[in-house]
């Protein structure tokens, strides 16, 4: 039994060591018929391309600016009465000149009919006077009247002459008031949101029963009312064509700013909160200081409005051309790389393999680099999958990054919740 045993035991062992043995001669021989180095091949990485070209780049600043009206204008009445007429529409264009309201002219033509009546009847007197005098003057040359009556004489002229000036005085406010009942536009614009309606009683700001400024000349007790309903602006006229949009740049961007103004009015364009341009303009304004607070310069640029897309109070986004740099080569700036020695991109060789490439970036905006040192036009580079790239790696080009071309998209400023 024990024979019987060891026997079994060492079938069994044998057994297993056949088919091991077996097993060992069935992976050699299919690792001789397979290809050279297929343990040690790897697929090409997938990756993005774009070819780095010449470009003339402008060079730009971005801001966050504020819209603000060249003329802004709050209308006030200068004489006291009711509204009877209101000849404009709200919210529309109004014309430098244009009449807007109609205060009550009546009781002003009546005082500027006062007013003439008594300058009629005084140069009346002035007429008699002078006559009188001419007469006196004879008289005293024929020794036929005493001297003293002849000179009394040449002061009751000189008063009378005093009294016309007056009455003259006194027509030309009376005029002036009935002339202010008919309240115009001051300049051309967008009249606004109007703070009064027919009938009511407006007047001067301060104006008190009786003022001067506000009652008809020469009519005591003839004021339209002893109070005043209304004293402030009936309505405010905002220029919208042009209109300034303001912002603020960094004082190191001063100089060049300056310089390239004194040549030709520098380019600015006006964004909308989603990126959208909105106008185009040009700077008209360099502020005479610096901001010891913030470090930057105020700057003004005026733009046409001629559709009205900018709008006073609004925030829009900026960009500011201070310059242009000429044939530069240029790639997107997805492809430059940062790392520890600097700035590099992989650059496609033949085979489609790459090599790291070391470059000098010297502007980055709109999804554009600018690169002075490293590579030049022509040369095609991986702009996107990077990753999982290293010198020799070979690439599979999935498509050519047409969209972050230099040049093909324009430079999109910052958004405006970014900081300027």
């Amino acid at each position: 039994m024990r024979r019987f045993r060891l026997r079994r035991s060492i079938a069994i062992i044998g057994g297993v060591i056949v088919i091991i043995a077996v097993g060992i001669v069935i992976r050699e021989l299919s690792g001789r018929h397979s290809p050279p180095n297929a343990a040690h091949s790897s697929p090409a990485v997938p990756v993005t391309a774009a070819v780095a070209r010449r470009k003339n780049v402008p060079e730009i600043v971005n801001a966050i600016g504020n819209v603000q009206s060249i003329d802004s204008v709050a209308v006030l009445p200068r004489v006291t009465g009711a509204i009877e007429k209101i000849e404009f529409t709200p919210g529309h264009d109004v014309k430098k000149g244009q009449e807007l309201f109609l205060i009550d002219p009546r009781p002003y033509q009546a005082a500027l009919d006062q007013a003439k009546a008594q300058l009629a009847h005084d140069q009346g007197v002035l007429a008699e006077a002078q006559m009188d005098l001419k007469r006196y003057q004879t008289l005293q040359a024929q020794k036929s009247i005493a001297g003293q009556t002849a000179q009394d004489q040449v002061f009751v002229v000189q008063q009378d002459e005093g009294t016309v000036k007056l009455d003259q005085a006194n027509v030309e406010t009376a005029q002036l008031n009935l002339d202010f009942c008919h309240i115009t536009a001051p300049i051309s614009g967008r009249a606004g949101v109007v703070q009064v309606d027919l009938g009511n009683l407006i007047g001067p700001s301060g104006s008190q029963s009786g003022s001067t400024a506000a009652s008809p000349a020469g009519a005591s007790g003839s004021t339209p009312s002893s109070t005043t309903a209304s004293s402030g602006a009936l309505v405010s006229i905002t220029q919208l064509h042009p209109i300034y949009v303001t912002f603020s740049v960094p004082q190191t961007t001063l100089n060049e700013i300056v310089q390239n103004q004194s040549v030709a009015p520098l380019e600015v364009e006006a964004y909308s909160q989603t990126g959208q341009l909105i106008e185009k303009g040009k700077l008209t304004v360099i502020n005479n200081q610096v901001s010891s607070t913030t470090g930057t310069v105020t700057l003004q640029a005026t733009f046409a409005n001629a559709k009205d897309l900018l709008w006073p109070g609004e925030y829009v986004s900026v960009s500011l051309t201070v310059a242009v740099r000429r044939d530069v080569v240029t790639v997107p700036a997805s492809a430059v790389m940062v790392g520890p020695n600097g700035d590099y991109v992989y650059v496609i060789g033949a085979g489609n393999k790459v090599a790291r490439a070391d470059v000098q970036q010297t502007a980055r905006h709109g999804g554009i680099s600018v690169i002075s040192k490293g590579i030049s036009a022509g040369q095609q580079v991986v702009s996107t999958g990077q990753y999982r790239l290293d010198n020799g790696t070979q690439v599979a080009i999935q498509k050519a990054d047409e969209a972050g071309q230099p040049g093909q998209t324009a430079a999109k400023p910052a958004a405006a919740t970014d900081p300027p």
